[in-house]
This record gives C-alpha cells, sequence and structure tokens, in this order.
C-alpha cells in the first residue's frame, strides 16, 4: 500500500515509519521538523530517508494525497502543557487540521484514514476500568481537541471513505525524537540523571501505558484490516495488564536503575488526571497485534540509552526535550509564529 504518513518525524512516527517499512508499504511524510532539535542519539533513522512533502499539515489540498490508499495522522501538539499554551491554536491544530486532513483525504479517494487520538479524551475516571463507550470528559483542551477532531472526521464516514479512531494510552519508549515529558521516559531519565526517582505527584493517579513500538503496530494492523473491521470504529491502545499507578512505576525505575532514591517534588499532590483503560476490544479484533513490550524491559532500555547519551536535567525539562519549551523557545528565536505558522522557512507539528 501507498500510505502517507503525517507527523513521520515525531516521537511515534519515527518508530512507526520502519515497522510500516518491514511490513512491505510505501510511505511518503508530512512533517516540517520543528522539533529537530529533539533528536536522541544523533540520528532520526528511516524515517528521515523517505519521502517528505514538507507542508503544514493545514496546506495540503486532494491534490497531495492523491495516490495514497490510506492516511495515518499523527500530527499534533501532543501533550497537556502544549494544549494549555493556546487552547485556540491547539484547536486549530488538533481539531480543525485533522478534519482538514481528512476531509482533502476523502475528496482525493483515499480509502482508509487512522487517527491518532488519546486515552486523555476520558479524562478523571478513577478507578473503574473504562472501555470505548464510556463518555467522554476531557480536562484540559489537549483532550477537548482530541474529542472533537474524532467526531469531525467519523463524520466524514461513506461508502468510499472508512475513518478509524486509535486512541492511544500514554506512550512509553525509546525514540529518536524521545520525549522526556511522559511519565515512564520522565522518570527513568531522572534516575540515571541525579539517582533519584522525582515524583511530581502523589503517585496514586492511574495510568494506562503502551509502548510507542505497540502503537505503530496497532496503527498497521488497521490500515491493513478489512473495512469491515475498522470502518467507524474506535479503539483503545494499549494492554489492560499496564494500566499502573504512578507510584508502582517509580518503584520499578528504581528497581531497574541501581542505587536510586523515590523523591516526591516540593508541593506533590494529587493528580487530576486519574484512569484506567481496557484494551480488549483492541485484543479481540487484532490478536495478531496486541501489545507485546513489557514495562521492565523498556525502563532497562532507556536507561541503558540515558546513561550512554547523559542526557542532564536541564536538557529533558529544558527547551531541548520537553516539547513545550522546546516550541516557546523556537517562538522566541523568531522562527515560528504564535499559531505555528512559519516565520523563517516552513515547520509544522510532530506528535
Amino acid at each position: 500500500m501507498r500510505i502517507l504518513m503525517t507527523g513521520h518525524l515525531g516521537y511515534i512516527g519515527t518508530a512507526a515509519v520502519p515497522i510500516f517499512h518491514d511490513a512491505g508499504h510505501e510511505v511518503v511524510g508530512c512533517d516540517t521538523d520543528l522539533f529537530r532539535g529533539s533528536t536522541f542519539g544523533g540520528h532520526v533513522g528511516a524515517a528521515a530517508e523517505i519521502p517528505d512533502l514538507g507542508l503544514d499539515i493545514r496546506d495540503l489540498t486532494p491534490d497531495h494525497l492523491a495516490g495514497f490508499d490510506a492516511v495515518v495522522h499523527l500530527a499534533g501538539l501532543s501533550n497537556h502543557p502544549l494544549g494549555a499554551r493556546d487552547p485556540a491554536v491547539t484547536d486549530a491544530v488538533n481539531h480543525r487540521a485533522a478534519v482538514h486532513v481528512a476531509a482533502m483525504a476523502k475528496r482525493a479517494g483515499v480509502g482508509r484514514f487512522a487517527f491518532s487520538s488519546s486515552c486523555a479524551n476520558y479524562g478523571a475516571s478513577g478507578e473503574a476500568l473504562i472501555d470505548e463507550a464510556a463518555p467522554f470528559a476531557p480536562l484540559l483542551p489537549y483532550g477537548q481537541s482530541k474529542v472533537d477532531a474524532e467526531r469531525g472526521i467519523l463524520a466524514l464516514a461513506d461508502a468510499r471513505f472508512s475513518p478509524v479512531v486509535l486512541r492511544n494510552a500514554t506512550a512509553y519508549g525509546l525514540s529518536p525524537r524521545i520525549r522526556f515529558d511522559l511519565v515512564v521516559n520522565n522518570l527513568t531519565a531522572w534516575a540515571c540523571a541525579t539517582g533519584e526517582v522525582l515524583l511530581k505527584s502523589d503517585g496514586n493517579a492511574w495510568r494506562p501505558l503502551v509502548h510507542i513500538q505497540d502503537i505503530a503496530r496497532a496503527f498497521l494492523a488497521v490500515v491493513e484490516a478489512p473495512r469491515s473491521a475498522i470502518h467507524t470504529e474506535a479503539f483503545n491502545i494499549g494492554a489492560t495488564a499496564q494500566n499502573r499507578r504512578v507510584i508502582e512505576l517509580a518503584r520499578m525505575v528504581a528497581e531497574a536503575v541501581p542505587g536510586t532514591a523515590l523523591r516526591f517534588a516540593p508541593g506533590a499532590g494529587p493528580d487530576r488526571l486519574n484512569y484506567r483503560v481496557s484494551g480488549a476490544k483492541f485484543a479481540r479484533r487484532f490478536p495478531h497485534a496486541v501489545p507485546r513490550r513489557g514495562l521492565r524491559e523498556s525502563i532497562e532500555e532507556i536507561a541503558e540509552a540515558c546513561l550512554r547519551h547523559h542526557p542532564s536535567p536541564a536538557e529533558f525539562e529544558g527547551a531541548r526535550y520537553a516539547r513545550l519549551a522546546h516550541l516557546q523557545g523556537r517562538i522566541a528565536q523568531g522562527e515560528v509564529a504564535n499559531d505555528l505558522r512559519p516565520m523563517r522557512g516552513i515547520v509544522t507539528v510532530a506528535a
């Protein structure tokens, strides 16, 4: 299949491109590399070698999308801090631009559209294990933008256009464009850099978790599936067994990185985001693509990379790797406008 992948140079995209290539698909990217300064380990890998439209997703037209069999839409503002920076821009990029790309794909005759959504749509759901039928209760602009995008994209479905929604759990794992603003990655980086596992909350909140390679494999599964298996469906992406309390994750990191101790940041208190998510629907529909990466092995893998490359707290909490700080730095330098349009050259957003 010929597949357009938006956001192919981002955290998930750089892990997904090789998986799609290994499955025999032709992948073309669309990403103007806003976070190129966040490259971890010195190179991006296979994602940098594929053709790239180099356009902001808001500028895509049917001509750009003609000839593709499917679109994997990963591009977008990728977390709550980014989403809260300017809710109007978050809506423009995560909601209206996503619906725009889907509409352009439909007009171009693309048959399959896989949208990267989020379990953050469910908000603060507490102890109950929730499935795809649970009501939306987004707490912040990021979650609301994903809810609105889902509704707009699914409304475009017809006999020739099949959208499918993947609601990703909280991602973790190594990537050439690693994010250290994710709980597993962040706890591990702190342990390696300082000898302390730093908890920024009281640790009691639940998080559903999924490795980025398992997210990529889920996208591959829905792109390759028969239409009847995915048409207008939504799937939670994450293993039910990988719902963990944050304090449990911190203890796992402390065990995986010898000589480290748990510490709570000043003012650490309850986390409003608290939810447990069932991955049973996806597991039933796609048993060959269920998440298979384990937390302990992945923490050890991240730790090995951190000990090799030595990112400092100033780097992984600051403008080099933290998405919000990196973006704010580029805006301050006059490279990106507040609406994320380019001021010098071309930029876009990659999750």
